[in-house]
Order: C-alpha cells, then sequence, then structure tokens
C-alpha cells in the first residue's frame, strides 16, 4: 500500500503567492492607466503643433539685458531667477555653464502676463 502524504502549503508560500497575484494586478492597472494617459495626451500634441505650424515667425530670442528693456521694471536678477528656476524658455550658447543666455520674447510675455 502506498502512503502518499499531502503537504498543506505554509503560511509564508501563501503570502507571497498571494503578494504575486496583487503585483500582477496592480501593474494591470498601472498599464491600463498610462494607457488611458498616452491616449489622453494625443489632442495635446496636436495642438502643440497647430500652434507650431501657424507661426511661421522665426522665434525671438532676448538676451538678460534685452529682457530688462522691453519689460520696464524687470531686473536682470529676476530675469536669471526665471531662468534659473526654468519657468520660462531659454537656450544657453557657448560652453558649459558659463554660456550666454537667450531668453524667448514670447516665453517672457506670456509668462508675466503681457
Amino acid at each position: 500500500m502506498d502512503k502518499t502524504t499531502f503537504r498543506v502549503p505554509n503560511k509564508k508560500l501563501m503570502e507571497v503567492l498571494f503578494m504575486n497575484n496583487n503585483k500582477t494586478e496592480i501593474m494591470m492597472q498601472i498599464m491600463s492607466l498610462l494607457s488611458q494617459l498616452i491616449e489622453e495626451d494625443k489632442p495635446v500634441e496636436s495642438v502643440k503643433s497647430e500652434k507650431a505650424e501657424s507661426s511661421d515667425a522665426p522665434i525671438e530670442m532676448l538676451t538678460i539685458k534685452e529682457c530688462t528693456e522691453v519689460v520696464k521694471g524687470i531686473s536682470e536678477h529676476t530675469v536669471r531667477q526665471l531662468v534659473a528656476q526654468e519657468k520660462i524658455a531659454f537656450v544657453r550658447t557657448g560652453q558649459g555653464d558659463r554660456g550666454k543666455i537667450l531668453v524667448s520674447k514670447r516665453s517672457l510675455l506670456e509668462y508675466l502676463g503681457a
């Protein structure tokens, strides 16, 4: 007569299996939410491209000093702070952190509400 023994899974093994099932379920929910976000972002991208296409004029860039001349009452320090906080669009020309900063005129005026 064969004696077959049945092992009852221990509590730790059951917890691990349960956690793996939960992780899989959570991952599926995250993937679903991400795909929804991607679908919602598509119209925003098309609006951005329409804006870019509608303005055929070149982008006007200003130095820090020119920014203070265009907007009366704003200091060079304030413009530099806006750049450092990345609140306005800018590019740095030259090499490294010491390059000249050029600010988008449109971005500056939009930020200031002018």
